[in-house]
């Protein structure tokens, strides 16, 4: 199963009013959907949530959702916070298989800035998709997409067909033509060119 467990209680009431008193008792309301099942709606310990935010492996991630001696999997696809406090005030649970495919979002890092001949010369990296969207099992869900820019000069584009995937990863089908990100000419550089060009008339 999962590394984060949340130890969920079941909310006997929806709503404003009913999420509210949850928070004031120390708990974070949640609602678990999914599976062609009603929503259930849940409550996890405060400082048990924001021990699992501080993870980084919540959101986008397959987590073991726990209630006596029921264990079920889960994905944690959204969770609000306070916009002042920025305290977690709400989340979201989704039942899932872990091991069928699901599709979900998950970031674009970047890698080997300094073995890319066009950053190396100034250029500038154009990024079109922080995010990207796969479909993955549930226990496969990778950390990240990995961008390897070693190599890569003014002009060159990266598009998500060529991304090197984790086995058992595909792009879907809404980002499966996208550009990730470009190598461009940066002011810096267009400047140069032009000092350079100036020089060599005179």
């Amino acid at each position: 199963m999962a590394d984060i467990v949340l130890n969920v209680s079941v909310r006997d009431r929806a709503g404003t009013g009913a999420a509210r008193s949850t928070r004031n008792s120390g708990q974070v309301p949640g609602v678990l959907y999914g599976a062609g099942r009603d929503p259930v709606s849940i409550a996890v310990a405060t400082g048990e949530f924001r021990k699992a935010l501080t993870t980084g492996k919540l959101l986008g991630h397959l987590v073991t959702l726990k209630y006596g001696d029921e264990e079920q999997a889960v994905i944690a696809k959204d969770v609000q916070f306070h916009p002042v406090t920025d305290e977690p005030v709400h989340f979201d649970l989704f039942r899932v298989d872990a091991h069928g495919a699901i599709r979900i979002s998950v970031p674009v890092r970047f890698r080997h800035h300094d073995a890319s001949p066009g950053l190396k010369r100034g250029g500038a990296l154009n990024v079109n998709l922080h995010e990207i969207e796969i479909l993955a099992s549930a226990g496969s869900i990778p950390e990240d997409i990995s961008v390897d820019l070693t190599g890569l000069d003014v002009g060159d584009t990266v598009k998500a067909s060529s991304l090197n995937l984790p086995e058992g990863v595909r792009i879907t089908a809404h980002h499966a033509e996208s550009t990730v990100a470009s190598i461009a000419s940066s002011s810096a550089m267009v400047s140069e060119e032009a000092s350079s060009e100036t020089e060599a008339q005179s």
